[in-house]
């Protein structure tokens, strides 16, 4: 594990340390982590999202229709 020093406002930091009954450090440790986490998931399935796009793995026109068709009413003509 590395240290690491970042600049942030002393109030905005202790408000919400104080609201959620942590310490500052825990806080901090805990929002970055999360956010870590959270880009590193998006990354990967952004990732696995264009390999799909590269081997050409879409839904045919007559696929999508049907799930659209699913979710939506039919329309009648006046």
């Amino acid at each position: 594990m590395s240290d690491l020093t970042i600049s942030l406002p002393d109030e905005t930091v202790a408000k919400l340390a104080e609201r959620l009954d942590r310490s500052r450090s825990t806080m901090l440790t805990e929002a970055i982590e999360d956010f870590v986490a959270r880009e590193d998931f998006h990354f990967l399935d952004i990732k696995a999202r264009l390999a799909e796009a590269d081997r050409g793995s879409f839904a045919s026109g007559k696929e999508l229709a049907a799930v659209i068709g699913k979710y939506t009413k039919a329309t009648r003509p006046s």
